[in-house]
């Protein structure tokens, strides 16, 4: 550490201990050190529409009643020389965290304005010197919104979805403004591994497929690191994508339309956003990379997604929203995070519903493995053996060779509200890491907002792949149709 970083050291513990009292500290969790390290400089970034013009007290009030009172919302990140970093509480200034630009209300194009906005974001670093997230109030009009604010946070203060529920903590029922969201049923995706033991021990036969699903996934893990990488296809990154900003475009599906599906195929949600995703990649490539002799794949095609497991379960929004009136965390909160490396099929099936039939054979098998709980586990093991810059590079070296990354949240069913402003949409994802494509997808009242990250460098056309994927959907859901 040199003199400059001393002295940046010694600013920020000044800042932090504004009342001359010692400020009660935290260290880093491993995962959020990982997010600091320049090849995994990780942001959750949320936009939201709003069904009425910004008003920009009522906002910055709002945040100083909720937002502010998280203690990872309200503290710096100190490094310093001997220590791993820590988190030290700070007096927040609303006003340093929000950009509310003067735009011309009547620009020809909002829509692409806001989308261009949010690219440019995500070529910008944030201020380490103060809580590292801030609001960006966008009052245009747009297709779905009178405007529009986005969330952007240091991937280090929390995993995905926490920081989305946190958020959705921070709202209230337009129809009950004292009332918190009803909570959501968790995703079967985000099952932890302790409670599918416990679903699966009563059977020594599931028991044991559980055991050798999981030394399978583990050798397909070490192989990824050592050797293993998907084939190079238009959807894979070239080296250095994550350092490159993304271009973040999303569309609205209907959630009955996921529903139906998942009815007629005794499957989850999850599985048929998995089937979408499987067909829409397939028909993406087929048509732009390999359409020359006509619409073909190559055979045996190996693309993965790389998917983040809180291995701990996200506290619910009762248990957020009692965080922020304490403003203290407890043992609830923190990045503890698996990977599982997840097969997505590229392949021209003759039958849509062979998409999702596939995905849900995947999911269902991921579902009896450990490989989350060996990754997170393998992670922390060379944090405290070899230190962070190891676990950083086995990370960033199996992230590199698989292609995408895939993710997924259950949202409320009813209509939510954040300082007066009712929510018309959420479109969350994120970036940072080394792959081209983040595909997520987030449902909130009756509707799926499905979101896409993408390097315009490897994908020149990423609302030609959203229309993919949208049409995908609605082949699959005519198939479903046809068969009654």
């Amino acid at each position: 550490m040199d003199s400059r970083d001393c002295g940046r050291t010694r600013k920020l513990l000044r800042m932090a201990n504004t009342n001359g009292e010692e400020a009660e500290e935290e260290p880093l969790s491993p995962t959020a050190r990982l997010f600091h390290e320049p090849r995994f400089n990780c942001h959750v970034i949320a936009i939201m529409g709003s069904a009425k013009k910004i008003d920009f007290g009522s906002i910055k009030a709002g945040l100083e009643q909720t937002l502010v009172r998280h203690p990872r919302f309200s503290s710096v990140q100190v490094f310093s020389e001997g220590k791993l970093g820590r988190w030290v509480p700070t007096k927040v200034v609303v006003d340093d965290h929000c950009v509310f630009p003067d735009l011309d209300p009547d620009m020809p194009d909002p829509d692409g304005f806001v989308e261009d906005y949010v690219a440019a974001l995500t070529g910008t670093a944030m201020d380490t010197s103060k809580p590292m997230w801030e609001l960006h109030a966008l009052n245009v009009k747009t297709k779905e919104a009178e405007a529009v604010a986005i969330l952007r946070a240091h991937h280090s203060l929390g995993d995905g979805t926490s920081l989305v529920s946190l958020l959705l903590a921070c709202t209230r029922k337009t129809s009950d403004p004292d009332s918190l969201p009803a909570a959501v049923r968790v995703s079967e995706r985000s099952r932890s591994p302790p409670s599918m033991l416990k679903a699966t021990s009563g059977t020594f036969w599931m028991l044991l497929r559980v055991v050798l699903n999981t030394i399978v996934d583990v050798c397909f893990f070490l192989a990824t690191y050592l050797f293993l990488r998907d084939t190079e296809t238009a959807l894979k990154g070239a080296e250095g994508v994550e350092f490159r900003p993304k271009r973040i475009v999303h569309r609205t599906l209907e959630l009955d339309e996921f529903k139906l599906i998942k009815t007629e195929l005794d499957a989850t949600i999850n599985d048929v956003m998995l089937g979408v995703t499987s067909a829409g990649l397939s028909r993406y490539l087929s048509r732009t990379t390999y359409s020359a002799g006509g619409d073909h794949l190559p055979k045996n095609a190996l693309v993965r997604a790389t998917i983040l497991v809180n291995i701990r379960p996200t506290p619910g929004f009762q248990v957020m929203a009692k965080m922020m009136e304490s403003r203290s965390t407890g043992s609830q909160w923190g990045n503890w995070l698996g990977y599982v490396l997840l097969p997505i099929p590229i392949v021209l099936y003759e039958d849509p519903l062979d998409y999702v039939r596939k995905a849900k054979a995947i999911a269902d098998r991921k579902k009896l493995s450990f490989e989350s709980l060996f990754t997170f586990a393998s992670s922390a093991m060379l944090v405290s053996t070899f230190g962070i810059k190891a676990a950083a590079a086995l990370s960033h070296r199996v992230i590199c060779n698989t292609t995408l990354s895939f993710s997924n949240l259950v949202g409320p069913a009813e209509e939510l509200s954040f300082a007066g402003h009712p929510i018309t949409f959420l479109a969350a994802s994120a970036y940072g890491h080394p792959h081209a494509l983040t595909v997520h997808f987030q449902s909130y009242m009756d509707k799926v907002k499905m979101v896409l990250a993408v390097d315009e460098e490897a994908i020149p056309e990423p609302h030609q792949l959203l229309q993919d994927l949208a049409d995908s959907l609605g082949r699959i859901k005519v198939a479903v149709l046809a068969k009654r």
